[in-house]
């Protein structure tokens, strides 16, 4: 295991000693990972150069390409599976799979595709979709993904502001058993981004330039690849749930794959050939880090569509059938599984799994019970938390370590995470604070387009404490070491001046007898507030249940986790990751401007909250 051959290496007892010596040492520790992951490329003769988040450079010296990592290895070994719901398995070796990068590549090149230049796929899940990127990251074009699932206005109010020169489409995207047609809404798209040189299409009309059509003069090309220093741009992520568009925030495509594959090689344990699936759609950064396990020398199994359909235990019956070690989903599938009692352990030959991994939404306790009971005992569970702004982890798994039962185990290598109280001082263990990161590491966002003096990157993550990383979630350290996210810190509730992270309230709720789904907010009240609970029910929100809800949460939480107000809501605003999404309602009930939704699955529920905010003032 990587884990322990690194604890060995430095003559160490354990991770926690790994861990200290990884802040201490962060140059060294970046350089001996680039070696243990086996990163192909000249790392050159320094580590770093600068100080501090904004002004650190890393490997300053290096020249290498990603794809090179990502596409090494014996080139026989099945390296790429894909499933969707209309679909028969696709299956690629490395050698098929370099083939069709080195076509696509050259196709770039051929439509005038340089280094620096900016090409966006909207697309579903699919094998044509990683090609595609990988193609362009082998010239040095930044890549920018869409899900299927945003519409022409919102993925315009994305792409519009990067002026991509290739968009990759689908004419069709497929979800829970229904078919849905794209192709009238692609002129929508072409229309608003009048920087494209061509738009290339994979369906069954192929109105437009073909996928095959566009690959066909240039197959049996050589794969090439383009050096680029290390700090040179590869992915552009988008931010959702601020005002106005959403922040475009620019990262190192070297960065990210040294960040990932170290949190996918010491931590998570993905070894060579192991089979990993991360449930994920193209527009959410788990799309990024499962791309990067091809670096790991690990199969990658991609899935597109309803992970309910046409079963719930759709995913469980892959994990089966492609006899994966690592399964990923997002918190909010975990507890749906939980709640409709499934027990895919009981009935299926699982014996390859050895890790769970979960993000998007603190993890409950009962969910990491549910993996045990319903699954197997023997499985890690492992709650990660990170995201978008640094396309990678925070706190995550630690292999080789006993799991604690709702927790999430411990910081990452090479990043001094803790917690702080609003004055900057240190949070005692157990207590509640601010999520932050001491130490600059490789993964900190080379800039947000279009901030050219870095002042909103610096506002974004650096005002907060002056020049920590300051990451926005309410938090708490655990007495073993790890941590406990409780909740955004701008969706954290605070009423009659104490701070209550929602995750808490959830814990207890959701456990409860006839309730489906709920969300916590405060609503303003003259110059105090009020929470507000929101619950969506199974049969109706009795006198009974709501008794049941305040005694619930006044002995299982604490008497300020009792909320002012319980309404019966017919849902909660999700993103399409399944992330709960608190300020949508807050920004409604609070009768101020409403941010950006369209990173919603749901956004039509909205109509509930604004109608209730207008009869309901208090």
């Amino acid at each position: 295991m990587l884990m322990d051959e690194a604890i060995a290496r430095r003559g160490l007892k354990s991770f926690r000693e790994l861990h200290a010596w990884s802040i201490e040492h962060p140059g060294d520790f970046w350089h001996q990972a680039w070696e243990d992951l086996r990163i192909v490329g000249d790392r050159g003769s320094r580590v770093s150069a600068g100080s501090g988040f904004i002004d650190t450079r890393w490997f300053p010296d290096a020249s290498l390409n990603i794809v090179e990592t990502l596409l090494d290895g014996p080139p026989d070994e099945e390296v790429l599976v894909s499933w969707s719901e209309d679909q028969a398995r696709v299956s690629l070796t490395r050698t098929y799979l370099r083939d069709e990068v080195a076509a696509c590549a050259e196709a770039m090149r051929a439509a005038g595709i340089v280094s620096g230049d900016r090409v966006a796929a909207w697309m579903p899940n699919t094998t044509e979709t990683l090609i595609f990127a990988l193609g362009a990251l082998s010239l040095g074009a930044v890549v920018s993904t869409a899900s299927t699932d945003f519409g022409p206005a919102a993925l315009v109010d994305r792409f519009e502001q990067i002026e991509p020169r290739l968009l990759l489409v689908s004419e069709t995207a497929r979800y829970g058993g229904k078919t849905y047609d794209l192709s009238e809404k692609i002129a929508e798209v072409e229309a608003g981004l009048p920087s494209l040189l061509a738009t290339i299409t994979v369906g069954p009309i192929d109105a437009r330039m073909s996928w095959r059509e566009w690959l066909l003069p240039h197959r049996g090309a050589a794969l090439q690849f383009t050096r680029l220093g290390f700090s040179h741009p590869g992915f552009i992520l988008f931010s959702s749930g601020t005002t106005g568009r959403p922040k475009c925030i620019v990262h190192s495509a070297a960065a990210v794959l040294l960040k990932v594959l170290s949190e996918q090689g010491y931590h998570l344990d993905i070894r060579p050939r192991d089979r990993v699936l991360y449930a994920t759609t193209c527009g959410w950064m788990m799309w990024n880090w499962l791309l990067c396990g091809l670096g790991r020398g690990a199969t990658v199994v991609l899935f597109d569509g309803s992970a309910m359909y046409p079963a719930p235990d759709r995913l469980w019956s892959l994990a089966e059938e492609e006899k994966l070690t690592f399964l990923g989903v997002s918190a909010a599938l975990l507890d749906s599984w939980r709640q409709s009692s499934l027990a895919p352990g009981h009935s299926r030959d699982l014996g390859a799994l050895r890790t769970v991994a979960s993000t998007g939404s603190p993890l409950s306790p009962e969910c990491f019970d549910w993996v045990s009971s319903a699954v197997s005992p023997d499985i890690s569970v492992s709650s990660i938390a990170g995201g978008t702004d640094l396309c990678g982890c925070l706190v995550l798994g630690v292999a080789g370590e006993p799991v604690p039962r709702g927790e999430i185990q411990g910081p990452s290598l090479g990043l001094d995470v803790t917690v702080l109280r609003s004055d900057g001082t240190l949070a005692d263990v157990g207590e509640e604070g601010e999520l932050v990161c001491r130490t600059p590491f490789p993964t900190v966002p080379l800039k947000f387009w279009g901030d050219e003096d870095g002042s909103r990157l610096w506002a974004t993550y650096f005002e907060r404490f002056d020049g920590i990383w300051a990451h926005g979630d309410f938090a708490r350290r655990t007495p073993s070491g790890g941590f406990e996210i409780l909740g955004r810190l701008d969706a954290t509730l605070n009423v009659k001046g104490v701070r209550i992270g929602t995750a808490e309230i959830y814990r207890v709720v959701l456990q409860l007898e006839g309730i489906a789904d709920a969300i916590a907010v405060a609503e303003p009240v003259g110059t105090d507030s009020r929470m507000v609970l929101f619950v969506v029910t199974r049969d109706g929100l009795t006198k009974q249940l709501e008794s049941l809800i305040r005694s619930a949460l006044r002995t299982r939480a604490s008497p300020r986790h009792v909320p002012e107000l319980i309404v019966e809501a017919p849902a909660v605003p999700r993103t399409r990751s399944g992330k709960m999404t608190e300020l949508a309602v807050t920004d409604i009930i609070s009768r101020r401007a409403e941010r950006d939704t369209s990173a919603l699955a749901n956004p039509q529920c909205l109509e509930f909250y604004r109608q209730w905010a207008f009869t309901s003032r208090p």
